[in-house]
């Protein structure tokens, strides 16, 4: 059973998202900041990291560039999961090494099919 960690100071958002995916058969972690998420994808190795953007402190496209750029940490992928829906948002996202990028409010199946489309290109590396 995957292992993901979900990235974000709100708690509503963070109880949605761990229903959808324990609902699918996924263990979920929890950060609420993006200092805790970096800190946690170190001690945890999650499968992969659900990251917001807008958070006090560290930003989600902060977390993501240092969790991308450490050694311990670089081959956890990345989905970040906000609010922003600009274009330049999501590329400026996929620059700081993320893999995948969905809009808030995100609906149950495209999450899953999201999650699982990233875990399974990651086992194929």
């Amino acid at each position: 059973m995957a292992k993901i960690l979900i990235v974000d100071d709100s708690p509503t958002e963070v109880h949605v998202l761990q229903t959808m995916l324990t609902k699918n058969g996924y263990d979920t972690i929890v950060a609420t900041s993006g200092e805790d998420g970096v800190n946690i994808a170190g001690k945890e190795r999650p499968d992969l990291v659900l990251m917001d953007v807008v958070m006090p402190g560290m930003n989600g496209f902060q977390a993501t560039r240092q969790l991308s750029k450490n050694e311990n940490t670089a081959t956890i992928p990345v989905i970040m999961v906000t609010t922003k829906d600009q274009e330049t948002d999501k590329v400026w996202a996929m620059r700081q090494g993320a893999k995948d990028y969905l809009v808030k409010p995100v609906r149950e199946k495209a999450l899953i099919e999201h999650v699982n489309m990233v875990l399974s290109s990651q086992a194929s590396k």
